[in-house]
């Protein structure tokens, strides 16, 4: 499977925004190249990567790279032609033509100049600066880019797109771009970044380069820091230069998302140490105002329709007259030939227990005859049905239950019981709705703990644990109501035969993992974003196809 891609035009408003910043630059005649430093010889101390002569293979490659050419170059980004003035009166236009309140100063921040895009969440703000990106090469030949991230699951989502989008974007611009994840342990990349002149894009988060700026302290071995960070220390490996230096002399333009998670001082600081030729913000919460030069935000993106439609179902909670025990209103069901009819769980006294039963109910019915004589129920005959809106039914006392109410003693674990089974009703429901549409339903559940929905035996055997169970319990219950209700000659019901062959393969859940491979809970710390086990986020950003 492939993903296509169609033009928008609030997306092309939006790179647009960016590229005309930049109105009177002018594209030079060739790509901006510096003499390239590959560094020097160094000997290893250690018997790996070495070769006869005892010097490591990184700088043997050199050597002969060399040999081949007297001069290596790098390519930069050219600089920025504009002044000041020249780029506040191009901002002052465009926020103009996009309602915007005009600057009243150049913000500089990172590079020459700091632009903010506030794009709405699922409005494709990973795909507008991507196509920036493209655009700016296009017009003006940039071509060194950092898309700064600040989490695991953005970068390995970042790059995901770049993978996806790369026959959509070869088709518009003629050509592709490079991009690599930074990788301490692969230094050789940011040599290749620094010597292409094509379209080379970084991608990494914070973590990788936000901390441990005293240059004393970034340092190997004795006098050096536990704590340094790579990127900041003269690497035997890496010729005895300081990747940070390699990055830096290429002058990249500043890609960052979800700058409001990067907002640290530190942080900030650490950026400019890349040599920024300017920056563009991505978000929909900024919490530092910079230029901004294109707005789309929740209200835009809910009147043009291009939100994803989310729907929130909870229980609510009701006191009923004379009623200290239990009472649910689960689903109102229709007919085209029968008038509708409500299903209710209610208490039945037995012979020697009281029992929680299910049953489907029309007008008349009486809950205090069908529960052998439960003196709550006393008063509770059904009046009304109604199906419209939400759904209620009233009694002949008065009272007025609504779908999902419950009433009376519902402990914690029945109160997930109910909650499981309402949003499997909701799921059926949109899921039948939607079928012949070609449109798929995803219901979600957040829970609190991993062991609720999946827990492990002694010997490391997976099991359901409470959430799991009530969930596999539920579904077949409602789809066994489903299939009877339904026409067998259905395709929606043929579809539900097949999937729900194995009530296994409808759910499963997606967590944090630990070295085991076993699923364990997300560990949040204040002010951190600490759920960055790579391993975690395969299936959901790796492989957004399947």
């Amino acid at each position: 499977m492939k993903f296509s891609f169609k033009i928008q035009q609030y997306q092309t408003d939006a790179v647009n925004a960016v590229v005309d910043v930049f109105k009177g630059q002018v594209r030079p005649a060739q790509d901006t190249s510096y003499f390239f430093d590959p560094g020097r010889l160094v000997p290893v101390k250690t018997k790996k990567a070495k070769n006869s002569n005892g010097y490591n293979l990184f700088q043997q490659e050199l050597d002969e790279q060399e040999a081949k050419q007297d001069i290596i170059l790098g390519y930069a980004n050219a600089p920025i032609k504009l002044d000041k003035v020249q780029l506040l009166e191009n901002i002052k236009l465009i926020q103009g033509n996009n309602n915007i309140t005009p600057s009243k100063e150049l913000i500089e921040g990172q590079g020459k100049c700091s632009l903010d895009i506030e794009m709405e969440t699922g409005t494709g703000k990973t795909y507008v600066y991507i196509k920036t990106m493209f655009e700016l090469n296009k017009q003006y030949g940039w071509n060194k880019f950092i898309i700064i991230v600040p989490s695991v699951a953005i970068r390995e989502g970042v790059k995901k797109s770049l993978e996806t989008m790369e026959e959509h974007f070869m088709s518009q611009y003629g050509k592709k771009a490079r991009y690599f994840i930074y990788d301490s342990k692969n230094l050789t990349k940011i040599d290749d970044f620094a010597k292409s002149n094509e379209i080379n894009v970084m991608i990494i988060n914070n973590q990788a380069f936000a901390k441990s700026l005293n240059e004393e302290k970034n340092k190997e071995g004795r006098g050096g820091d536990k704590g340094a960070l790579i990127i900041y220390s003269e690497r035997d490996e890496f010729g005895s230069r300081k990747p940070i230096d390699v990055i830096a002399k290429t002058n990249p333009i500043l890609i960052i998302d979800e700058p409001q998670k990067l907002a640290g001082n530190v942080t900030q600081k650490a950026m400019k140490r890349f040599n920024p030729l300017f920056s563009v913000n991505y978000s929909a919460t900024h919490k530092d105002k910079h230029n901004m030069v294109y707005v789309l935000d929740a209200l835009d993106a809910y009147n043009q329709k291009l939100v994803k439609k989310i729907e929130v179902k909870g229980l609510e909670m009701k006191n009923l007259k004379g009623i200290d025990s239990y009472l649910y209103c689960e689903e109102i069901e229709t007919s085209p030939i029968k008038p509708p009819r409500v299903r209710l769980e209610f208490e039945v006294q037995q012979a020697n227990s009281i029992k929680r039963v299910r049953k489907l109910l029309s007008e008349h019915d009486s809950l205090y005859a069908l529960s052998n004589g439960m003196k709550q129920y006393e008063g509770y005959v059904i009046s009304n049905i109604d199906p419209r809106g939400k759904g209620t039914v009233t009694f002949t006392n008065g009272e007025v239950l609504h779908c999902a109410d419950v009433v009376g003693d519902v402990t914690e674990l029945y109160k997930r019981r109910l909650q499981i089974r309402e949003t499997l009703l909701s799921h059926f429901e949109k899921e039948k709705e939607l079928y012949a549409q070609g449109i798929k339903t995803l219901s979600l559940f957040f829970i609190d703990k991993v062991e609720n929905y999946r827990k492990y035996n002694e010997d490391g055997t997976q099991e359901l644990g409470e959430y799991g169970k009530i969930f596999e319990e539920e579904y077949m219950r409602i789809f066994n109501s489903k299939s009877t209700e339904l026409f067998k000659d259905d395709p929606y019901v043929q579809y539900l035969n097949r999937v729900a062959a194995d009530v296994h393969d409808v759910h499963t859940g997606y967590f944090s993992i630990d070295k085991k491979g076993h699923s364990i809970d997300s560990k949040c710390e204040r002010g951190k974003d600490t759920s960055n086990d790579e391993s975690a986020y395969d299936l959901i950003m790796k492989n957004k196809e399947a």
